[in-house]
């Protein structure tokens, strides 16, 4: 149940990504692919990555620092940090290590797991803890590192991740600018989008044995992912306007998961919202996964593109399968 003046408000935003960066030509060099067969069935040109001695947690940190920066905050004001990734320093969880590296000792923190969906379900999942009173501010992030799980000699999926964080501070507000949400899951579908554990017999005593292993490289039937993002993202994005009362007429910026520019495209195209009005930043980055809203978001809010006040349609797609869309106002 909301609370009376217990809506919430994103009042800041931050992003951090690698220095090193691997563009098609390079990838060229590692793969049979070439930088004109990626551009055209992607958009990617190229993309960053982490170093060997880089963490999700640092990328994490410097993006919520500065999100909070933006927001007017210190560290010691934060009452929760969720952090929505699917490639964690830590399988016990990295929220942990962001609340220290932040300085923030009064935030509960936790991991979030729902893969390129992560930044909509944990905005919100975060949302609701302001609605109902009980935290006033809220950092979270998107951060992924997905180069770890990278089969770099497939070509059909190395070509498409990069490694970013991005984040939001969420705050009580007197008007609610959340003003929709719809999310989605078919776990049915899940083979199509993958990185799975594979256990490997071992025998510990005469008829007990346990399985011992790694998780296997990302595997991924791009086909039926773009056929599941361009039906699905259109449909979520539709029911979220509905459930904010609002018509597509009312939107000012498509902000989607940065996946491929053809399901962008796709997508503007089937709710009929013009060219103009999508957010697109993955021909720099790649795939981010749950780091690719909030990196977009915070690059066009940077350079004044979006403005106060502006409504803003997000949509994440991915792994699990996972789908969702937030209709959000910018600031307070």
């Amino acid at each position: 149940m909301k609370h009376a003046g217990a809506g919430i408000a994103i009042t800041g935003s931050g992003s951090a990504a690698p220095v090193a960066s691997l563009d098609n030509d390079q990838l060229s060099q590692i793969v049979e692919t070439s930088d004109e067969w990626i551009t055209a069935r992607t958009g990617i040109r190229q993309r960053r990555l982490a170093n060997s001695g880089g963490t999700l947690a640092q990328l994490a940190t410097q993006a919520a620092a500065q999100a909070i920066a933006m927001a007017g905050l210190t560290a010691l004001d934060i009452d929760l940090i969720v952090l929505a990734t699917s490639t964690p320093d830590d399988l016990f969880g990295t929220a942990g290590l962001v609340q220290a590296g932040l300085g923030a000792s009064r935030a509960v923190a936790f991991d979030l797991t729902a893969a390129c969906s992560g930044f909509v379900f944990g905005l919100v999942t975060a949302s609701q803890f302001i609605h109902t009173g009980v935290y006033r501010n809220v950092v979270l992030i998107g951060a992924d590192v997905l180069s770890r799980w990278v089969d770099w000699s497939d070509r059909r999926t190395c070509i498409l991740f990069g490694d970013a964080a991005g984040a939001v501070v969420l705050q009580a507000n007197e008007r609610d600018r959340l003003l929709g949400f719809e999310l989605r899951s078919d776990g049915t579908q899940n083979h199509y989008l993958n990185l799975a554990y594979q256990p490997q017999a071992t025998s510990l005593l005469d008829g007990l044995e346990i399985g011992q292993g790694s998780f296997h490289p990302i595997t991924m039937n791009g086909q039926e992912v773009y056929r599941f993002a361009v039906r699905r993202v259109p449909e979520v994005i539709e029911k979220a306007l509905f459930r904010a009362n609002l018509g597509v007429e009312a939107v000012d910026w498509l902000l989607l998961h940065q996946a491929n520019q053809r399901i962008l495209d796709a997508v503007a195209q089937r709710l009929n919202i013009a060219p103009e009005k999508v957010i697109s930043n993955l021909a720099r980055y790649g795939n981010t996964s749950a780091a690719s809203i909030p990196l977009a978001l915070d690059e066009v809010v940077r350079q004044g593109t979006v403005n106060p006040g502006d409504t803003i349609a997000t949509a994440g797609f991915g792994a699990g399968l996972t789908w969702g869309a937030a209709i959000f106002q910018w600031g307070r």
